[in-house]
């Protein structure tokens, strides 16, 4: 973005929230008909905002491909810019309208989505009302295409899975544990690593958080392993392995309810504790708003407090 800036710096500032509005809408939609519906114009108007913006500039911003417009490294430079304005601009019309924040946009892996942030999420809008949440619950390589691509400003995700251009800072620790129904055979004894070798198992599809810990505690040390089921979410594994001799590994935010309800029961095994660390990413070019910065505020506060 340096070289952008540079060459609007010596002149007086053209560009408009508009114009940006436009050209965000273009990134996403690929074209300026489905931009133009976005952000409510017409196309020709929708057109002309684009274009404006890129003679101020000095730069196209697309690479133009048929119908289809497709950012150019001066696009993709200008993106995560745009969006912390237009993030800007809303927190200051909250402002003005007497609402103390603007809309968060979250995305979350499943078990920090299901099991963790609703609680923290409740606890957010009994002190700041005024600010509405939307929650993407995907993977953990959902969750790094959304921030990535802008599509959720703050997320939430577990493992070491991190990619260029995201930050990440560690936020909790979570436990894997091999849980069986609460009759299973093994449920009063210390399952062996050959038990445990010639167990059914369970498990999280290829791309979540938790499969790749499950792979990494599990495969390591008891090698091939009879993987009957993959599931997309730890809810859907938790109810399967309640109702038959299946053996999964899961975080124990996943199953502390239905363990403390006596459906499942954590085994003791003869492997070593496996603890992974949970963390919260960001776009590393795109500048968090007041709201975001203080519902990470928030969420970190959890960290000090256990």
């Amino acid at each position: 973005m340096n070289d952008i800036s540079a060459s609007i710096g010596s002149r007086r500032l053209r560009v408009t929230l508009r114009q940006l509005e436009v050209f965000v809408a273009v990134a996403k939609e690929r074209s300026t008909r489905a931009a133009a519906d976005t952000v409510a114009r017409s196309q020709s108007a929708a057109s002309s905002a684009l274009a404006e913006l890129e003679a101020t500039i000095g730069r196209s911003l697309f690479d133009r491909m048929g119908r289809r417009l497709i950012l150019n490294e001066h696009g993709l430079r200008l993106l995560p810019v745009a969006c912390s304005l237009l993030e800007q601009a809303a927190e200051l019309e909250c402002m003005l309208d007497d609402h103390s924040d603007a809309p968060l946009s979250i995305a979350a892996s499943m078990t920090i989505g299901e099991h963790i942030l609703p609680d923290l999420l409740g606890r957010w809008h009994a002190k700041r009302p005024g600010s509405p949440v939307k929650m993407l619950v995907m993977n953990t390589s959902g969750v790094l295409d959304a921030i990535t691509n802008l599509e959720a400003d703050i997320g939430f995700v577990e493992g070491l899975q991190t990619r260029n251009g995201i930050t990440a800072q560690t936020w909790l620790t979570d436990e894997m544990v091999v849980v069986a129904r609460t009759g299973h055979p093994l449920a009063t004894q210390q399952a062996s690593i050959e038990q445990l070798k010639r167990a059914s198992w369970a498990l999280r599809e290829v791309g979540s958080g938790t499969r790749e810990a499950a792979e990494r505690w599990l495969i390591e040390r008891l090698g091939s392993i009879s993987i009957d089921f993959e599931l997309g979410t730890p809810q859907a594994i938790a109810t399967l392995v309640a109702s038959c001799d299946t053996l999964a590994c899961l975080p124990r935010h996943a199953v502390a309810r239905l363990a403390k309800a006596g459906e499942l029961t954590v085994l003791n095994t003869a492997l070593p504790r496996s603890q992974r660390r949970l963390s919260i990413v960001t776009h590393a070019a795109k500048r968090m708003g007041p709201t975001s910065e203080a519902f990470v505020e928030h969420c970190m506060s959890v960290c000090r407090t256990h």
